[in-house]
């Protein structure tokens, strides 16, 4: 177990510290992995590739990605963003709102589709109003990615960890709501996003200047739009189907960029749009997701996030308050560096057995607790999350490097506010 854990720190450091190559850290942290024989049972190498393709990547995440990379490429050329942030404008009294609303609008949307998806729809209208006002994109982009983050457990759909959470749970997607005569998870969420508007106004607070816009942009063609938002009504409609395949969420995003693709061919004539779109997508920022997957199920194989399950509830010392606080406030910590599912998918049932245990009737004080932590941990650092990762990515493709410290700024208060909020209310109102 030593030598992943030391090679897992020695990556995130270096990721830290490296962030313009953090992508090949990333990638030859992977290699070391699979060499090792970290992501392999028997120790093979041929056999850790293999798992690797087969297990350790997210390829629904990678396909998600992929196909909406290359839709939203075909969304920007429309001028479609150019025309809704001018809407934005035009009614935001200044530049403090606008970011305000275009966080509570990006979080929105991702209550109803993956994190990764929607800050790919909503930054390109970050980038378009940051023009407008002739500003720097960074900051707004990385509130756009934090948002997101925030509201991907609000509903069933939102989040990997959400629809799992609900397995385990028996919850439908009404649950998330009101479940069993209770206000649920969805309203915790809600909370936070919502006493995370005055972090935003503090830390925008100089940006007060008034918005005019004297320019008119036309929208040169529509089908990008409806086609983009084709995508997010199949993928909530996917959401209810039983028995699915587990790429069913990436073949649908690939197969509306091939759409998109061959719409763009027949419309003008030849593959000059096409292949622009392929060249657009971030592959940098597609390596680094494959790569930390791939790391990560290495040191879920090692067994360290078993050790960290059942270290967390022997600190409990059987009280169910300080068990739920630990739960809460240990997942954000990790979270902030791992990815939040083999964690998830591991503490369910874990907790199941300490409910059981203490002789509890429901685990949902502790499973609302551990979706909160979870889900909101990703946001303190720039690659504790995929949209984050994301985000930067698109930022690095417009000629913006994102600092660690410019990150920290807005991402960890945002999440103290943000769990803190979730945390008091899920205790309140589900403690029994």
């Amino acid at each position: 177990m030593l030598v992943p854990v030391i090679a897992f720190a020695v990556t995130y450091v270096l990721m830290i510290a490296l962030p313009k190559v953090r992508h090949w850290v990333a990638a030859a942290s992977a290699v070391f992995f699979l060499v090792w024989g970290g992501v392999s049972v028997d120790g093979g190498v041929l056999a850790a590739l293999k798992e690797a393709a087969g297990e350790a990547v997210d390829w629904n995440v990678l396909m998600m990605l992929f196909g909406t990379m290359g839709t939203v490429y075909f969304f920007i050329e429309s001028k479609m963003p150019d025309v809704m942030a001018e809407k934005l404008l035009r009614i935001a009294p200044n530049t403090m709102w606008v970011v305000v609303l275009l966080s509570l609008f990006s979080g929105f949307i991702s209550a109803f589709m993956d994190n990764v998806a929607t800050v790919l729809m909503i930054a390109p209208i970050g980038l378009a109003v940051a023009k407008q006002l002739k500003i720097s994109p960074v900051d707004m982009l990385i509130c756009i990615s934090v948002s997101s983050n925030l509201q991907g457990a609000a509903t069933l759909v939102g989040d990997t960890t959400s629809i799992m959470l609900g397995g385990a749970a028996k919850m439908n997607f009404m649950d998330f709501f009101f479940f069993q005569g209770r206000m649920s998870i969805f309203w915790a969420v809600e909370l936070g996003a919502l006493a995370t508007v005055p972090v935003i106004m503090i830390l925008f607070r100089k940006q007060r200047q008034k918005v005019n816009i004297s320019v008119s942009t036309k929208v040169e063609d529509v089908v990008p739009s409806l086609l983009l938002t084709l995508n997010v009504v199949l993928l909530i409609v996917a959401s209810f189907l039983p028995n699915k395949p587990e790429t069913t969420n990436g073949i649908i995003c690939v197969a509306v960029f091939a759409v998109t693709a061959l719409y763009s061919f027949l419309r003008n004539k030849g593959f000059s749009k096409v292949a622009a779109s392929f060249r657009d997508v971030d592959y940098r920022t597609l390596l680094l997701l494959a790569s930390l997957f791939i790391i990560i199920k290495g040191v879920e194989n090692a067994g360290v996030l078993d050790l960290i399950a059942e270290k967390m509830v022997l600190l409990g010392g059987g009280n169910l308050f300080a068990i739920y606080t630990i739960i809460v406030w240990v997942s954000v910590l990790l979270s902030a560096f791992i990815d939040n599912i083999p964690y998830v998918a591991t503490m369910l049932p874990v907790l199941a057995s300490v409910a059981g245990a203490m002789g509890l009737k429901e685990p949902y004080v502790l499973y609302f607790g551990l979706l909160t932590g979870a889900t909101l941990g990703g946001n303190i650092t720039p690659i504790g999350a995929s949209a984050n990762i994301a985000a930067i990515g698109i930022l690095r493709k417009n000629g913006y490097e994102v600092k660690n410290r410019q990150f920290f700024r807005i991402g960890l208060p945002f999440t103290l506010v943000a769990v803190l909020t979730g945390y008091l209310y899920i205790w309140f109102v589900w403690a029994p």
